[in-house]
């Protein structure tokens, strides 16, 4: 008798094991309306730090490979602007997002987005921003730009936005005009064509090769000049790296299953190639919200409140 239980307790054991493990629960797989199924997608969505019709071309292949690593189904978006995947966030129109660093903050503030992951350039978890002008302008400092008009990228760009807004009050340099141009590419431009005077965007270190790895590497194809037209002139302060965050609430099984995914994708050739595409990166380390807390220090030192962009 005790024999029998024993075997009819390993047959349960074996079953529920096969099924999926717990009675009752069910996978993308089994069911199409479960979150990652085929009725379901994830939605996951990008910000426009370069081209919208780029960066939509990148995420698609980034979700077709975890789709396949994974099983799971994926839609993608690149809306206009930051606060608005911020805003998809907090209603649950996105599950999850490739987020610039302050959008995160701003996004951990307002709906409670958790970061999962820092994405790596050349193995740093830290970039800068630059200020940059005219090589012809006779704009050569930050000070310069004084009473000069001033490109941003949006309000909610860390280093195209915040820090460098933020370096400016400190120095007392006060722009003549400002506009958000809605990208770095655009910032770039608005910069290389005269349209602004100076500009803020983000900075990344040259590659092993010399060749330029900043904002003005996003538009070096079809302006292979820029490099030599638009000098940059200054920097902001170290910045942790931008992020893939999920929105609250989001199950912590698939989260993790998309972690780990990522990492591997990111470890492969194509994911290499692509990701560098995307937002120039080069590889992705675990993160948690204290990790950021570095940015609420230093915008509380430079009297910068982040709720304000939330109103």
């Amino acid at each position: 008798m005790v024999q029998r239980l024993l075997v009819l307790a390993f047959l349960c054991v074996f079953v529920l094991t096969a099924c999926g493990g717990q009675p009752g629960t069910e996978s993308a797989a089994d069911d199409p309306s479960a979150l990652g199924g085929e009725d379901n997608p994830i939605k996951m969505y990008f910000v426009p730090s370069a081209e919208a019709a780029t960066v939509l071309e990148s995420g698609d292949m980034i979700a077709a490979a975890l789709h396949e690593s994974t099983g799971l189904h994926f839609t993608t978006a690149v809306p206009t602007n930051y606060t608005a995947v911020i805003e998809a966030l907090g209603s649950e129109q996105a599950d999850m997002a490739w987020l610039a660093t302050f959008a995160y903050i701003l996004a951990h503030e307002a709906n409670g987005t958790e970061v999962a992951l820092t994405t790596l350039r050349r193995g740093e978890a830290t970039y800068r921003g630059q200020f940059i002008a005219r090589a012809d302008s006779g704009i050569e400092t930050i000070a310069d730009c004084d009473g000069r008009q001033m490109a941003y990228v949006d309000p909610v760009s860390t280093s195209g936005g915040i820090f460098p807004s933020a370096v400016f009050a400190a120095e007392g340099i006060t722009p003549s005009n400002e506009i958000y141009a809605g990208g770095h590419p655009q910032v770039v431009l608005a910069v290389y064509e005269g349209n602004a005077d100076c500009g803020a965007t983000y900075w990344s270190p040259e590659g092993p090769d010399g060749t330029i790895a900043d904002a003005r590497a996003t538009v070096l194809e079809t302006y292979p000049d820029v490099a030599e037209q638009v000098q940059i002139i200054g920097f902001t302060e170290d910045i942790p790296n931008d992020t893939v965050s999920f929105r609250a609430g989001f199950p912590e099984d698939l989260k993790q299953t998309l972690v780990d995914a990522i990492i591997a994708y990111s470890e492969s050739d194509e994911g290499q190639a692509v990701l560098n595409d995307l937002y120039s990166i080069t590889g992705f380390q675990r993160a948690q919200d204290s990790d950021y807390d570095v940015v609420r220090d230093s915008l509380r030192a430079l009297n910068v409140d982040a709720g304000e962009f939330l109103n």
